[in-house]
């Protein structure tokens, strides 16, 4: 390992946490995941192997059979994974985002249910926001569930970008309820809907229609969720209460964003490090490319851009640990990991020259993974608007 994307201040069990999942990346993702990537093949013994490792339980609590880590953790396992395989992390990050909705805002009564099986990987989460016709503008949201005079939902509409949409057995839901508020914001509410593995009808009036066709991030599969008359009891909303979805998700999309970060600093990191690997290996008019001062300039561009992404994606996660409301320095770190990671790809793709181009070659799979970076959990530029606002407010005249 070398000096770039190192952490300081981290405890002997993180450290030993990082080493394993490294050493894991490097044996059992790193050299199968082009050939599974180029089939759209699920990982699955990858996800087994994860599972044994206690990935799947990572930040939940020992109390319901998981491994009690921080943020922190999770976003540098992630970075670890994310440089062997972007998809892979990606079957982790939502499964992550579900757990934490239960645990900060779940009942007891759903925590004792769900979270045990979530951290043996038994119970699989995805996170579902989006739909047809609306990305970040939630406010827009049409999937409404209704309440019956038993006082029990009907839940219609369709939802997009279900990512684990396939395998999961757990999905939190963001729909609409009548809950009488003035803003359409206190309108919402997060149920948690279960369903069976697989596609077509996984539950009653819940479809899951197949794998979307992606140009990258691929292996895991994405999806649509189509509701038609789902009937889904109270007991189902998390923390039991109507109105609070909303609040919930954005909570849930602070450490969605941490994630994103950490995703794109570890592709950063892999393009970085082919990259550094390639030219000192090619020879160009007798010498080294990395000896060229161009490349060599590149090569400096390249490390200084996966430090940067680095040190702000663990300021970020470290914020969040505390409770604190991260919604700048997420967005912040989102933005600044995305748009760097993209550039050390490409800088990586172009040392590559030609080859970089041949399906042969990993910066290939790269180039086409890192794109996601640039609108997973909200675009740059809405990452600059919540920014943007937020800096408005603190530094208001």
């Amino acid at each position: 390992m070398g000096r770039l994307a190192r952490t300081e201040g981290l405890t002997e069990i993180q450290e030993e946490i990082l080493k394993t999942v490294r050493k894991f990346v490097d044996e059992k993702i790193i050299p199968v995941a082009t050939d599974l990537e180029h089939k759209d093949e699920y990982p699955t013994e990858i996800i087994e192997g994860l599972k044994e490792l206690g990935i799947f339980g990572l930040t939940i609590p020992e109390e319901f059979g998981g491994l009690g880590e921080s943020v922190l953790t999770y976003a540098l396992v992630v970075e670890e994974i994310a440089r062997g395989w972007m998809s892979v992390s990606g079957v982790i990050n939502t499964h992550f985002m579900v757990a934490y909705l239960l645990m900060n805002h779940g009942t007891e009564e759903q925590k004792q249910k769900y979270l045990p099986g979530m951290a043996t990987g038994e119970v699989r989460g995805a996170f579902s926001m989006s739909e047809p016709g609306l990305g970040s503008d939630v406010a827009a949201t049409k999937t409404k569930a209704v309440k019956g005079d038993d006082g029990n939902y009907t839940i219609d509409g369709q939802k997009m970008w279900l990512t684990n949409g396939g395998t999961s057995t757990l999905v939190a839901l963001l729909v609409k309820t009548d809950e009488g508020a003035e803003s359409v914001y206190k309108n919402m509410t997060t149920f948690l809907v279960e369903k069976t593995p697989g596609f077509g009808e996984t539950a009653q009036g819940v479809t899951i229609p197949g794998k979307l066709d992606k140009m990258g991030y691929k292996g895991v599969e994405t999806t649509e969720m189509i509701l038609e008359k789902h009937k889904i009891s109270a007991e189902q909303i998390l923390g039991g209460v109507p109105g609070k979805g909303f609040f919930q998700m954005m909570d849930g999309i602070e450490v969605g964003r941490v994630n994103v970060a950490a995703r794109a600093c570890g592709l950063a990191l892999r393009g970085f490090e082919l990259g550094v690997a390639y030219a000192q290996q090619r020879e160009t008019f007798g010498k080294k490319i990395a000896e060229h001062q161009a490349i060599l300039f590149r090569l400096a561009d390249m490390g200084t851009k996966v430090e940067v992404s680095h040190t702000m994606m663990v300021r970020a996660a470290r914020m969040k640990d505390t409770g604190e409301r991260v919604d700048v320095e997420a967005g912040m770190a989102k933005m600044v990991a995305a748009e760097y990671a993209n550039e050390v790809v490409e800088d990586s793709f172009r040392i590559h020259g030609g080859y970089g181009y041949s399906k042969e070659y990993e910066i290939e799979r790269l180039m086409r993974e890192v794109k996601f970076m640039l609108i997973g959990e909200g675009t740059s530029d809405i990452q600059k608007m919540i920014i943007g606002r937020s800096l408005l407010k603190d530094y208001k005249l």
